[in-house]
């Protein structure tokens, strides 16, 4: 095995993914898996988990890398606690969690978002990764280390007049990050964000749907268009491999520059 290669070897890792039946989630376990990774494919519902699945597996035929699928609805702390000791028994020790999956069930003027649904934003997008973390953590530490990746967004690192409960809530993930990775960082448990601007998915249909948005957004970005969520894929690879192993604590942005202008 060459050098370049190893760096980015997971061969043997036990990875979990959550909300990872489509768009970025989905990218990412097909790029853990193509890297030696067994990924557990999750979301609520189990006939599209079935189906990722065995696609990886279709296209993991010939090497180390493997799927399962596992369905469970992240706002439901009983639900969490099942798929990760069922990843134990049929996999094994988890190695790598990732916190994919998010809701938004509002948009519009923060005076005009019902109670219900500010509340299943915070729920399912900070305390669902909250819960999920406290249970893999204590493995990893008696193994000697683990990797974390939540998934965030630029909206944690800007205001926005229509996203703002979401966008509350991405920013509480960014602060989750600096908090694990500074308490269990002693322990060899990295934990890092991914930040992704517009990505072409289902979740932000939506925005590059409507020509004028898509326009607005991508006339001011540096790169001039929206991402693919093959391009957040790989940033996961990097974090939970030897290449990112002196990495903790951090945001790394995949948005073409957006933010920056």
């Amino acid at each position: 095995m060459s050098v370049q290669t190893d760096l980015f070897d997971l061969t043997g890792k036990v990875a979990v993914i959550t909300g990872s039946s489509r768009g970025i989630g989905k990218s990412i376990a097909e790029q853990l898996a193509a890297h030696g990774a067994r990924v557990v494919i999750s979301s609520r519902k189990p006939e599209p988990c079935e189906a990722v699945a065995a696609e990886i597996n279709a296209a993991c035929a010939d090497g180390p890398g493997e799927a399962i699928s596992l369905p469970a609805n992240i706002s439901e702390k009983e639900a969490l606690q099942g798929l990760v000791d069922q990843t134990r028994e049929r996999l094994g020790p988890i190695d790598i969690l990732v916190c994919n999956a998010a809701v938004n069930p509002f948009y519009g003027s923060s005076m005009d978002i019902p109670d219900s649904a500010f509340d299943k934003i915070m729920s399912a997008n900070i305390k669902s990764n909250h819960w999920l973390c406290n249970m893999v953590i204590p493995e990893m530490t008696e193994r000697g280390g683990g990797s974390i990746i939540v998934v965030s967004s630029v909206g944690g690192t800007r205001a926005s007049t229509v996203l703002g409960a979401y966008n509350i809530s991405k920013a509480a993930d960014l602060a989750l990050v600096r908090n694990l990775s500074a308490e269990h960082g002693p322990n060899n448990i990295r934990v890092n964000a991914i930040a992704p601007g517009l990505i072409r998915t289902d979740f932000a249909r939506a925005l590059w749907e409507n020509p004028k948005t898509l326009k607005t957004v991508t006339s001011t970005t540096p790169l001039r268009r929206i991402g693919d969520p093959e391009e957040v894929g790989g940033i996961a690879v990097f974090l939970c491999s030897k290449a990112g192993s002196y990495v903790t604590g951090s945001t790394l942005v995949v948005d073409g520059g957006m933010t920056i202008v």
